[in-house]
């Protein structure tokens, strides 16, 4: 794919978009002064609800992102976290055709369909958008027809292709979400729907172009297609599960943005495909920052950035993490029920998407040691693409690792996440540099070591760290390069789930080729942020009975 036709500007409307609508109050379940749960109509609230009462009210009338918070005070709270599968509709409303528990209603012929339709509708817009551009054999790249499907099927002249990064890298995962999106919203499990995006990518590159077909497109457009668009489906549908049993217009327009595919299928199909997938109330903390960043220091910036790089410039951020381990009855069954989605803006037209992160746990159980530690470890599937002013890093990779929390004192708790494992990775310079390599591909092994300290209902601070290296096992030879991304951040809250925030992130590039002469890259940045932040306890999951704390 040569383009990146409208995939920026939605990805950063379902961010803004999800930041409003899920800062808005829970609708379903108000608490009284006391803690004490009503309902519209009734009586006064009772100080203390019968636990079968309590388990009724989050169940049936408060499918909420917030319900268990608001509730783990409270001496129910066992009764109400043990509840696993919220019920969105009461037994009198009528009946959803598709069941996400027992598959039943899914279909296998919808989305073999409409995935054909979405490439042929992209090729159709490149042709209009780029109708001069040319493969290097002088052909019309979007100019395909049965004699081109046929030749490309047939000759499978694979090659690794030196498109921009952020076109290989970020639009074609956000393609291959878009396609993985129309199979699971028509009911499909996570495999399932992996097999359909990378179907998807491979009929794009026999079909969508004339160029040779690229082998590390197939590879970023199923695979991290696949993640990219299991986490953005979850949250459509947290969305969706936020307005109850028939949301309102605007959850539905921020489910839409976050996720087109959900809409697509919900807006053609009715109620086939409308039902809400059950998320099983998973403990989460997500958080939007928007302020100001500023580079501190580049070192051995290429020419065309070295004055720019260092601008003031405005930034947006979201990030959430999904499924956080401790949470009593919450169970890791099914793909990304635990994840960590990031994702950050850049006031640049030519760079607008900054980092875009995803890890997510994709076969893996829970566990624990002693009365202060719960966790999760297993197999996870990740997604990065960080791209800082001087240089580019992507990876899709599958890790081995664990995810826990660990209260260290009354109120002061530790989350992290420890992982190591390979991938394929990319790495590259945005601006055409002669005198080294601007883009290189590789099998990448590579380590993260993320940890949150959680002070109480007052701060939190994140250390992250990430490294990889490219090497070169893979179409490149001659080299192998080293890159390090460490971010650190400062959140104090203000009032509310109003914070503020410092922080700073480091971005390091070693590269050492045999025909080019080895060198050090960096870049230091420091960020001034309002936060709003979902959880007042920055997400701290509380597992243990009063007296134990």
């Amino acid at each position: 794919m040569r383009t990146l036709p409208t995939s920026a500007p939605v990805f950063l409307l379902a961010v803004a978009t999800v930041c409003l609508v899920l800062a808005s109050p829970g609708r379903s379940l108000a608490m009284s002064d006391t803690g004490a749960a009503t309902r519209p109509g009734a009586g006064p609230a009772s100080t203390e609800p019968v636990p079968e009462e309590l388990s009724r009210l989050i169940t049936l009338e408060g499918a909420s992102l917030y319900s268990w918070k608001n509730m783990r005070s409270r001496s129910g709270f066992a009764v109400a976290q043990a509840d696993t599968a919220p019920q969105l509709f009461t037994p009198a409303a009528p009946q959803r055709i598709l069941s996400w528990e027992t598959g039943e209603g899914k279909s296998y012929l919808v989305p073999a369909f409409e995935i054909p339709a979405f490439i042929v509708l992209l090729n159709a817009f490149d042709r209009v958008a780029l109708h001069d551009k040319k493969t290097d054999e002088g052909k019309r790249t979007y100019a395909t027809n049965p004699s081109t499907f046929w030749h490309q099927l047939s000759h499978q002249d694979w090659t690794f292709d030196q498109d921009t990064f952020k076109v290989n890298q970020f639009g074609h995962p956000y393609e291959g979400a878009t396609m993985y999106g129309l199979a699971r919203s028509a009911g499909l499990n996570f495999w399932q729907s992996l097999v359909y995006s990378n179907t998807g990518s491979f009929l794009w590159e026999m079909a969508g172009e004339n160029s040779r077909p690229s082998t590390n497109d197939l590879i970023t457009t199923g695979n991290a297609g696949a993640l990219l668009g299991e986490a953005l489906f979850r949250m459509a549908d947290l969305v969706l599960e936020e307005g109850g049993g028939n949301p309102p217009l605007g959850h539905r327009l921020a489910a839409a943005a976050i996720s087109p595919p959900t809409a697509v299928n919900r807006l053609l199909f009715g109620k086939r495909f409308d039902t809400v997938f059950p998320n099983h109330s998973p403990a989460t903390l997500w958080l939007c920052r928007a302020g100001f960043s500023l580079d501190v220091h580049s070192k051995n910036p290429s020419a065309p950035v070295k004055e720019p790089s260092q601008d003031s410039i405005g930034i947006v951020e979201f990030s959430m993490a999904y499924g956080l381990p401790g949470k009593p009855g919450y169970s890791y069954n099914r793909p990304l029920d635990y994840f960590n989605f990031e994702v950050s803006t850049r006031a640049r037209q030519h760079n607008l998407v900054d980092t875009l992160t995803i890890r997510g746990l994709l076969k893996g159980k829970s566990y624990e040691i002693g009365r202060d530690y719960r966790g999760i470890w297993g197999l996870y599937g990740s997604y990065d693409y960080i791209s800082p002013y001087v240089f580019r890093v992507s990876s899709t990779a599958l890790s081995l690792g664990t995810t826990g929390q660990y209260w260290i004192g009354p109120g002061v708790a530790a989350q992290g996440s420890l992982l190591g494992g390979v991938g394929f990775g990319a790495t590259g310079l945005e601006s055409d540099v002669v005198e080294e390599r601007g883009y290189h591909y590789g099998v990448t092994p590579q380590v993260l070591l993320a940890t949150n300290f959680l002070f109480g209902e007052r701060a939190m601070v994140d250390l992250t760290g990430r490294w990889y290296y490219v090497s070169s096992v893979g179409p490149d030879h001659d080299g192998s390069e080293s890159v390090f991304r460490g971010h650190a951040a400062l959140t104090v809250r203000i009032h509310g789930s109003h914070a503020i925030g410092l922080q700073y992130s480091e971005s390091i590039r070693n590269t050492n080729y045999a025909n080019i002469t080895t060198k050090y890259r960096s870049e230091g940045t420091i960020s001034l942020v309002y936060t709003f932040v979902s959880d007042r306890a920055f997400g701290a999951v509380e597992w243990r009975e009063p007296a134990e704390r």
